[in-house]
């Protein structure tokens, strides 16, 4: 049904005239088709037959020097996005498991809450009983603080990249998807 709402919102937009023969996807320019394919939730692309050609190419032109994503110039959905991360939950915040030489952080692989150890005691015990936690104390001058970080690993997306696509009134809507074979 998507894919369907999303040709329609393609042909509109498009500066063809009218036809009176039926639009086909297949008829699509290459950035339609790679739009059209990964709008597709329910299956995937990788469960519509039309769709593997035109991904398959897609994945293979991404591995050239001098890669540009093909844009379907009629949805006006220009290139798509990249969040490797899925959000951090409610009362943590992004964080990093590494730092780099220069002291910045790498990657914001990790979700840090930050507990008072003085006020709730038990937090440590019962979050340090996790073998994918890490605890991290920090310490005033004289050794005193109260704070502990406790960090877990980010998820990250089964579905990384994402296209904003505008409907006819101009409200997007973000399509998910992924490049696995």
């Amino acid at each position: 049904m998507r894919q369907r709402q999303i040709l329609a919102a393609i042909v509109a937009g498009s500066a063809f005239t009218p036809s009176v023969t039926p639009v086909k996807a297949e008829d699509a320019s290459w950035g339609c088709q790679v739009l059209l394919c990964a709008a597709s939730q329910n299956p995937s692309w990788h469960g519509v037959s039309y769709c593997v050609p035109p991904m398959t190419k897609l994945i293979a032109a991404m591995k050239e020097p001098g890669f540009s994503w093909p844009i379907c110039h009629e949805a006006k959905a220009g290139k798509p996005g990249h969040e490797t991360y899925e959000d951090c939950p409610s009362g943590t915040t992004v964080g990093s498991s590494s730092q780099t030489a220069n002291g910045w952080s790498s990657e914001p692989d990790q979700c840090i809450k930050t507990v008072d150890i003085c006020r709730f005691p038990g937090q440590r015990a019962s979050e340090g009983n996790q073998s994918n936690v890490v605890i991290r104390q920090s310490f005033g001058d004289r050794g005193d603080s109260c704070s502990q970080q406790i960090a877990t690993p980010r998820p990250r997306r089964a579905d990384p990249y994402y296209f904003d696509i505008p409907d006819g009134q101009g409200v997007k809507q973000r399509f998910w998807f992924n490049l696995n074979h």
